[in-house]
């Protein structure tokens, strides 16, 4: 009988433990939400000109006569965003991970996160970065760059970045 007891005590008590420990499990990975999922490589530092905050921007598939579209991974740091700018051909964002805001001008702000796909219009001024709290990252697709890539405008403001609702 004392042999029985001992082992549903140690059943026991290796269940708490478990339970113990997933939950701490749980909580690790809440913290580390913040911490993106890297695809590619971080790449160069945006200029401080075309970003506000810190975004790194890699290219992948250069244009070229054939294909004349340029692909790129764009890193957001929580708290990063664009300038305005526009693409005389347009642009589709495809977010990878992350937290973040887009907006068209004229309308209002949206929450974009890992999953969303963003067509921006040609020659339609917009900007997109990372959440406050939370970082992005996004492909970049910009078709028929022989009409040109991009035209960077001016900073967004922090009034009109923290107008999400």
């Amino acid at each position: 009988m004392k042999s029985n007891l001992t082992i549903v005590c140690t059943i026991i008590i290796c269940a708490l433990a478990m339970a113990c420990n997933n939950s701490r499990n749980q909580e690790i990975m809440k913290a580390d939400k913040k911490e993106l999922a890297a695809i590619f490589p971080k790449g160069e530092k945006g200029l401080s000109e075309t970003f506000t905050g810190n975004a790194y921007n890699i290219g992948l598939v250069d244009a070229d006569s054939i294909l004349t579209t340029a692909v790129g991974n764009v890193y957001f740091e929580p708290g990063a965003r664009s300038n305005w700018h526009s693409h005389p051909a347009g642009q589709i964002l495809i977010i990878t991970d992350g937290v973040g805001y887009h907006q068209i001008e004229g309308r209002p702000v949206e929450i974009i996160k890992k999953g969303s796909v963003v067509k921006c219009p040609p020659n339609v001024r917009h900007w997109h970065g990372a959440s406050e709290d939370v970082g992005l990252q996004q492909l970049y697709i910009v078709p028929n760059t022989e009409k040109g890539i991009v035209n960077w405008d001016e900073a967004v403001p922090d009034e009109v970045y923290k107008s999400v609702k």
